[in-house]
């Protein structure tokens, strides 16, 4: 009785609904191959089923370790899926899908992870507030390092004497961001006093979780599994998006910024907009804003690096003329809307509006 009694307070019924819900979905993705749609629909499913696991295995870890802390590791195991997805495209010769997709995760998070979170933090709780210092420092490394990444395509495409050594370029570039991420590292991780944030994450663990509590070992061994999972599971949905897409007349431009971007940032859209909702601003900001920093100073440099390694072509941090114009007013619009430490629904409808603008205008490829 004491065993499971006390297997009671770590697991709610909730909890134990979720697991059996993973293991059912995720093995229903590695089943399920015949069809153009199905597929898709299920391991669709699973991405989602445990990017809501992810999400409480948060809720455990935040009155912990902070927002800056919890912000960087949920960012890190929620953009697994997008390495794993741009490697294999990039083995497929897929050099396009993988550009797209790179930037329309900074998208989708700037604009649409953030102004959900906004939207409906703001609808059960009023304006909400953060840390000032936190989103100017998060936003001023989104701006130098999306700055970074598109020095490659700016000497492309004005034919500067770089315009010949885009590789070369792009390798450096990589290097210079993922030194620049290494060294902001201390800072990110760094606990500011937040008694506040910490008493709400308490009382929002025991209003939807019964008052369980899971141990450290437990809530950081639930994060780094289910992160594995969706990695593996967003690799199955990858495989089924070409037949999907290809049955719902879908432009391949369009599934790399929109539908491969939202499914690899899955994690991040259930555990950002739940933190809001619970009134936690300054980890749903961490964790929505850390994940489209660390795709421009990690995942988009680490491609470079690695496709040498990986085979297929060459990747560079080459991008189209609309992508690059899209990811700097998306970046400038942010910082503006947040550089006052506080935000409403309204000015998070207007992200999701202009999300929706510039989505439109990839649907014709």
């Amino acid at each position: 009785m004491t065993a499971l009694a006390e297997r009671s307070r770590v697991f709610s019924r909730s909890d134990l609904i979720f697991l059996g819900l993973a293991v059912v979905t995720t093995v229903g993705a590695v089943v399920v191959r015949s069809g153009s749609v199905l597929p898709f629909v299920v391991s669709a499913a699973a991405v989602a089923v445990l990017a809501a696991l992810v999400g409480r295995a948060v809720d455990h870890l935040a009155d912990r370790l902070g927002a800056g802390a919890v912000g960087v590791l949920q960012s890190a195991l929620g953009n697994l899926p997008e390495l794993f997805i741009s490697i294999f495209a990039l083995r497929a010769g897929l050099t396009t899908v993988v550009t797209s997709a790179i930037i329309g995760s900074i998208l989708a998070n700037l604009l649409l992870v953030l102004g959900l979170s906004f939207t409906v933090g703001s609808a059960r709780h009023g304006v909400l507030r953060f840390s000032e210092q936190r989103a100017r420092l998060i936003m001023g490394l989104m701006i130098l390092s999306v700055a970074s990444m598109l020095i490659p395509s700016l000497a492309s495409y004005i034919h500067s004497p770089a315009a010949g050594h885009e590789v070369a370029l792009s390798r450096i570039t990589a290097i210079v961001l993922l030194t620049v991420f290494a060294l902001s590292i201390p800072a990110s991780l760094r606990r500011e006093a937040e008694p506040r944030a910490a008493e709400q994450s308490a009382e929002a663990s025991e209003e939807e979780g019964g008052g369980n509590h899971w141990p450290l070992w437990l809530a950081v061994g639930m994060l780094a599994v289910t992160g594995l999972a969706a990695a593996y599971v967003s690799d199955l949905f990858v495989d089924a998006l070409t037949p999907a897409m290809n049955s719902l007349h879908i432009s391949q431009a369009f599934s790399g910024l929109v539908i491969v971007a939202i499914a690899g940032n899955a994690v991040e859209n259930a555990v950002g907009v739940k933190l809001a909702w619970q009134n936690q601003a300054d980890h749903a900001l961490s964790v929505v804003l850390n994940s489209p920093l660390q795709i421009a100073l990690v995942l988009a440099p680490a491609l470079v690096l690695l496709s040498p390694v990986i085979g297929g072509p060459a990747f560079t941090l080459v991008f189209n003329p609309m992508l690059v114009t899209t990811v700097g007013i998306a970046t400038l619009a942010v910082l503006y809307l947040i550089s006052d430490g506080e935000s409403d629904w309204l000015e998070g409808s207007a992200m999701i509006g202009l999300y929706v603008l510039v989505a439109t205008a990839f649907w014709w490829g």
